[in-house]
């Protein structure tokens, strides 16, 4: 009876040993797996800002085009002043976060603000 506790007791810890490599394993497959999808998604939020980035770009260059091309500073100036209206934030937040007056927000918005507005009106009258 003694012997057989001996072979059970071995048979498990010879179980157990097997399944404890088995188990490292499967734990590097999920941290392998958990640094995939941590790479995917901050691949996917880059791509999501140059997105954005080409999109207000085009914006720009749409408004803009047959006036004389603006320095990159302002560019830069117009495209983050572009990007925080379109996330919803109001003029003097955006102020805030520039450091550039109200007014001049204002200013560097106007066109895209009424181009907006026309538009609406045209799909309201249809």
């Amino acid at each position: 009876m003694m012997e057989w506790a001996l072979v059970i007791l071995f048979g498990a810890a010879v179980v157990l040993f097997i399944l404890s490599f088995s188990k490292k394993d499967s734990i590097k497959m999920d941290q392998q797996l958990e640094q995939l999808a941590s790479n995917l998604g901050n691949e996917m939020n880059v791509l999501q800002e140059k997105i954005r980035n080409i999109e207000i770009d085009a914006e720009i260059t749409v408004h803009e085009a047959g006036v004389l091309a603006m320095s990159s500073e302002e560019r830069i100036l117009l495209r983050e002043v572009l990007d925080l209206h379109k996330r919803g934030y109001s003029f003097e937040s955006i102020a805030l976060k520039t450091k550039q007056p109200e007014n001049e927000i204002e200013r560097l918005l106007s066109p895209y603000i009424k181009n907006k507005n026309e538009r609406r009106n045209v799909a309201n009258d249809i």
